[in-house]
């Protein structure tokens, strides 16, 4: 699904509102944070510049600056909807924009070196948000092999992420992303990936989720499931045997109030995963609503 954002109102749009809350509990990974500008393509690696910059930056934090949603770790450049978003890049930014970038920009970087390739209103973000940055652009083009040059030459000056830590801290920051406060627990240390594409997640031989690349968010098994319920996260109870692949709001006695449509959600049953899905209501319509679907399951314990 596309996600237009046409005006400066689309800085409030819901989607736009909880990337930026879900942006607060990410960390960078390593010793340096790269910024480099947005792109018309989504995700952003498949644009020509994108393609340019990674040949430098691809071993290190990239953080992409980009309006409405403020800004997005490379590691999330697939997630929905920050890959399919669109907006006309000119350049220009408002004071809104900046001041909701910049905001997250501040808080993301903490004490992290700051390198950042960037011009006109990515730059401006910079300059007013950050005391202490690098700046590698030339006459005002990023992609220009002056700049390219610039930041290849910076970026010998500080280690590499190594790769394994890489996909480690991108598992876990599309689980904060998903699941919110707690959510990077989700990942195991022994977690294992398996997929050229969509991503099958195993932790103890066991498949605990699927890394739907389409959407950039992780579909449960009830392995996972049982993790996420002892995180108590998105729990929806019931008060009733599980013997179909639906579950109606008269049978749902309890709903975690975070739970929003479309999030995936563990359905409980006297302290016991019965199944994973897909939620069709809010947690608080699932405890208010007398009729309809609340849940829409995928896998259940048979």
């Amino acid at each position: 699904m596309q996600v237009i954002c046409s005006s400066e109102e689309s800085l409030y749009r819901p989607e736009a509102l909880r990337w930026r809350e879900r942006m607060l509990m990410m960390e960078p990974k390593g010793d340096v944070v790269v910024l480099l500008p947005c792109s018309m393509k989504k995700p952003y690696s498949n644009s020509k510049s994108h393609h340019q910059f990674r040949k430098v930056t691809r071993s290190f934090q990239e953080l992409i600056i980009t309006s409405p949603f403020g800004i997005c770790p490379r590691e999330l450049e697939n997630t929905f909807p920050i890959q399919s978003y669109d907006v006309t890049v000119s350049g220009d930014w408002s004071f809104e924009e900046i001041k909701l970038s910049g905001e997250l920009l501040k808080e993301y970087v903490q004490d992290k070196t700051v390198v950042a390739n960037l011009s006109g209103g990515y730059e401006e973000v910079c300059r007013n948000y950050l005391d202490d940055c690098i700046y590698t652009c030339e006459d005002g083009r990023p992609t220009s092999p002056d700049s390219i040059y610039n930041l290849r030459m910076e970026l010998k000056k500080y280690n590499k992420v190594p790769r394994k830590e890489k996909v480690l801290h991108e598992l876990r920051s599309i689980a904060t992303y998903q699941f919110g406060e707690n959510g990077d627990k989700f990942i195991p240390d022994d977690v294992k990936s398996k997929g050229r594409y969509h991503r099958k997640l195993f932790s103890n031989n066991e498949q605990i989720a699927l890394l739907n690349r389409d959407i950039g968010l992780y579909s449960l098994n009830l392995e996972g499931g049982k993790i996420l319920y002892e995180l108590g996260i998105n729990i929806v109870n019931i008060d009733f045997d599980l013997k179909t692949n639906t579950v109606f709001t008269p049978g749902i006695s309890k709903a975690d109030h975070n739970i929003i449509p479309q999030d995936e959600v563990v359905v409980v049953s006297n302290d016991k995963v019965v199944g994973v899905g897909k939620a069709v209501l809010t947690g608080k319509e699932m405890e208010k609503c007398e009729n309809g679907v609340g849940v829409k399951i995928r896998h259940r314990l048979k």
